[in-house]
């Protein structure tokens, strides 16, 4: 699992300007370590087990980000890791791109969905393959500011079981997109920190670092794909996991086609903001 090295590419975090952040800290009321008190539910993994990061990287027709998204990989991440490349069918255009890349590095691991077509079947064949230390969830359209990733990695380090970059605390940003969808995740996000104390302002964002083992522990219910981020991060706090939060930087797609659909995903995510709202 060797990485290898390569020239810097355009990244997220050279077109959105983040403020310096020291580790575990946040600004005024939006700190990023609200509501996020030592749980019940403490790290068991010892160092050693910690030390690998799988990475859970669905793709849908990525074959022009997915290059790039493996370079961004390559260059922020500080440690050992696997690359779960995670695909529906051989058809897939992404699928021969992933294998020309994967000759070179091994740590480039080409996964059939086998939990059903979609974002959700992927996802949960990622969570499936993973082990039980550190599991990042990220998509490869290059929308993730992946600079983000060592201070995700030390908070995960630090005890935190759900690491959310966030668009909407101080020092965040998302640029494009359509607006409603902008305007209802920020809302679902800064409702539910205000009003029922979760420690994050962005419940939706599906770009993640998880405890592998408090995944294995979740039920996943979700049945589309893109309200999983939502899911765990509700039922994660209900059950007493430590979560927190650090600003991050968004944009929209550049290549590709998006499979998100406003009105289509709206009920499912519907339904997890009500049991965090208002625990049904």
């Amino acid at each position: 699992m060797n990485k290898e090295t390569h020239a810097p590419t355009q990244t997220v975090s050279e077109n959105c300007a983040l403020p310096p952040l020291p580790l575990g800290e946040g600004r005024g009321k939006g700190k990023s370590t609200k509501g996020a008190a030592k749980g019940p539910h403490p790290n068991p993994l010892s160092e050693g087990e910690r030390t690998v990061l799988d990475i859970v990287l669905p793709v849908y027709h990525e074959q022009d980000n997915l290059p790039k998204t493996i370079a961004e990989i390559e260059r922020w991440v500080p440690q050992p890791y696997r690359v779960h490349v995670i695909y529906d069918y051989e058809e897939d255009p992404t699928v021969p791109v992933a294998r020309r890349l994967a000759r070179t590095r091994p740590y480039i691991l080409l996964v059939r969905n086998h939990e059903g077509r979609g974002v959700i079947g992927a996802l949960k064949t990622g969570v499936a393959v993973a082990g039980s230390g550190p599991v990042m969830v990220m998509m490869a359209d290059l929308s993730d500011d992946l600079s983000i990733l060592p201070r995700m990695l030390e908070l995960y380090r630090a005890g935190y079981h759900v690491v959310c970059p966030s668009r909407y605390m101080p020092g965040g940003q998302q640029l494009g997109g359509p607006r409603l969808k902008r305007l209802l995740s920020r809302l679902a996000g800064c409702s539910a920190y205000w009003l029922r104390g979760f420690p994050t302002h962005d419940i939706t964002n599906n770009f993640r670092l998880y405890s592998g083992a408090m995944l294995k522990r979740l039920t996943i219910e979700s049945t589309g794909g893109f309200e999983f981020a939502l899911e765990v991060t509700v039922k994660a706090h209900r059950a007493g996991y430590r979560i927190t939060e650090l600003p991050t930087c968004w944009r929209d797609r550049t290549a590709g086609q998006s499979r998100f659909r406003l009105f289509h995903w709206l009920p499912l995510y519907l339904r997890w903001f009500r049991l965090g709202m208002f625990g049904r």
